[in-house]
């Protein structure tokens, strides 16, 4: 067994609390994530709002992988629009 196999054996329960924490206390996190955004953004005078608020974005988004990691299905995208299948298949037309 090598170095990354016996790294991946150990990690793998904390891997599975952090999905855990992250499902359970998702909401708490966001509303954390926005309000350390909004303090920051006040603190530069909305100097670097943009970037704020893209980082936040992707902040979020990670805990949206984190937390949907093992349901197996795809967190929604930033558009709230459902992503392609992972098997490349093209998706059926919504009626």
């Amino acid at each position: 067994m090598g170095l990354k196999d016996t790294l991946k054996a150990k990690l793998a329960p904390a891997k599975d609390k952090v999905s855990d924490l992250a499902q359970q206390h998702g909401a708490k996190i966001e509303h954390g994530l926005d309000r350390a955004a909004r303090t920051v953004d006040e603190k530069t005078k909305g100097k670097y709002s943009g970037k704020i608020h893209s980082g936040a974005g992707k902040a979020k988004g990670a805990l949206d992988r984190i937390a949907h990691k093992d349901d197996g299905t795809p967190p929604p995208s930033a558009d709230g629009a459902t992503p392609p299948p992972a098997d490349g298949a093209t998706p059926p037309p919504a009626s």
